[in-house]
């Protein structure tokens, strides 16, 4: 009898979903003072959980459940079993614990598995995909996402007579879900996810926490994947409970029936990640191989980037923090056709449009350059969260070669970004570029130089340069040819530009 292979899978943080029931009469009955306890050290229990003071590492987060089911949830994800059950006894030592019953708990660890990346868990081959590795790393550690509702359910594969999950090849699995996965990308921007596996660890096979700040995405994501056969054929879910998070400052807003989360209250202070497993599988998170990252260079914010940062500005050049002066920049470089990048650009940017955090998205294509120039998306972002997550849906565009920042360990790169260009001067400007970049051909150290427009805006535009060092790169930056394109900058350039990215 053919035993079918599992994927391997490799875990990270256990996840505690806490559910509480409030004793109302109990509350009711109580004495002002015994109230006011409970509420003082609820909100420090719940504070201190929300800022890991316990713990190596970890998340918490504090939700108002909706319905019968329960009054109060709180999410907790930790390093090491330990720590969860470190935390659910402290809770017990709390003058709240004595108005609140457990109405319900779910525990489960994140996880990746092989669905993912085969090569991840190969011992002899080699991951160079860095933004893989960063990847697969947030969703092992994941962040709370900074949406206000959450929807929580545990899920199964079928095992019935007609339809066996564990039946089938792993080839028809993995195709099962990379399918399955497809939905979820139109909705990137609005429903996030983490997901993690309970096989042994509680009645089902694995926990799914969908985080949006419309209710009603989650919903149409969730129909929607209903009729694809990944769910329709081999899903069976547990009971689904629904939650609006608050800040544990407004605590005693919730026990007092007021509306929560209020104006005033303590910052959430978390940001977006992504789920996986052998489940259901990207619920509005990106797909299964990712080339993007976190956004941010390697090295970046250590004193020798000061110290660069601080020469450039003494030559007249800003260059900002990691990712930019007031924004957090995401750029990757893809050898598709600028057009057809555009398209699938344009349905994600539709979605990032719902966050205020979003800046801008647009794609950009070569003006002036070599033969190997590549296309380039640029995401701009409020949050170094949020642009954390938009890069792993970029991260999934067609034919995506590399992303800005990522370690390319034999070179070194820049982005002189956000020239906005005088109308009038725009000849002015490809002309001077065209300049430059014969003395550039010359230096030492020099790889390639692109000029790079927007493909809706042909007065926005940025170059992009990559030297065998920062060394290199600086004999530029400090030449007279350099000085001079300043200057002449300052001329035909509407606005300053917003940063020079050093990836």
């Amino acid at each position: 009898m053919e035993r079918r292979r599992p994927p391997q899978t490799e875990e990270g943080w256990y996840v505690l979903h806490d559910f509480r029931s409030i004793d109302w009469d109990a509350w009711r009955g109580a004495p002002e003072r015994r109230r006011s306890q409970a509420i003082d050290e609820g909100i420090d229990y719940l504070a201190s959980c929300e800022a890991v003071d316990n713990a190596d590492a970890g998340e918490s987060a504090t939700f108002s459940v909706l319905g019968h089911k329960a009054d109060l949830l709180v999410l907790h994800l930790r390093p090491t079993l330990d720590d969860i059950d470190t935390l659910e006894r402290r809770f017990e030592h709390t003058a709240l614990a004595e108005f609140t019953e457990r109405a319900d708990s779910y525990l489960s660890v994140t996880e990746v598995s092989g669905y993912m990346s085969e090569d991840y868990f190969d011992e002899d081959a080699e991951v160079e995909d860095t933004g893989l590795e960063r990847y697969i790393e947030s969703r092992l550690k994941p962040e709370i996402p900074d949406s206000e509702f959450l929807s929580f359910y545990p899920m199964s594969k079928r095992r019935g007579p007609d339809h066996n999950w564990y039946e089938l090849p792993f080839d028809e699995r993995a195709d099962y879900l990379a399918n399955h996965g497809e939905i979820g990308k139109d909705y990137a921007g609005r429903v996030t996810q983490i997901i993690s596996g309970s096989v042994g660890l509680d009645d089902f096979e694995w926990g799914i926490t969908l985080f949006g700040d419309d209710p009603t995405d989650v919903k149409e994501l969730l129909y929607e994947m209903r009729f694809d056969p990944s769910s329709s054929r081999f899903a069976e879910f547990g009971r689904f409970l629904s939650a609006r998070r608050f800040p544990p400052a407004n605590l005693g807003a919730f026990l007092a029936g007021e509306s929560v989360p209020q104006e005033g209250g303590a910052d959430h202070g978390h940001g977006h990640s992504h789920g996986g497993g052998d489940s259901e599988g990207h619920h509005g998170d990106s797909g299964d191989h990712h080339h993007g990252g976190d956004g941010e260079s390697d090295g970046h914010g250590d004193d020798e980037d000061e110290d660069l940062r601080s020469e450039l500005e003494d030559i007249g050049v800003y260059a900002g923090q990691p990712h930019g002066e007031d924004v957090h920049a995401v750029v990757l470089y893809s050898a598709a056709d600028a057009d057809e990048l555009f398209e699938e650009v344009d349905g994600l940017r539709e979605n990032f449009d719902h966050y205020d955090t979003h800046v801008k998205t647009a794609v950009y294509e070569p003006r002036a350059g070599g033969d190997d120039a590549e296309a380039a998306v640029v995401s701009l972002w409020d949050t170094e969260r949020a642009a954390s997550t938009a890069a792993g849906f970029l991260a999934d565009l067609p034919d995506i070669v590399r992303q800005a920042g990522d370690d390319e360990g034999d070179s070194w790169g820049t982005m002189g970004m956000f020239y906005t260009v005088e109308p009038e001067h725009r000849t002015d400007f490809v002309d001077t570029f065209g300049d430059v970049a014969g003395i550039l051909a010359d230096m030492d150290g020099h790889r390639k130089t692109d000029l790079l427009e927007n493909l809706e805006d042909e007065n926005d535009m940025f170059i992009a340069s990559r030297w065998d060092s920062r060394e290199d790169a600086m004999a530029f930056f400090r030449s007279d040819a350099f000085s001079e394109t300043v200057e002449f900058g300052r001329d035909v350039l509407a606005e300053r530009p917003r940063h020079v990215f050093l990836a």
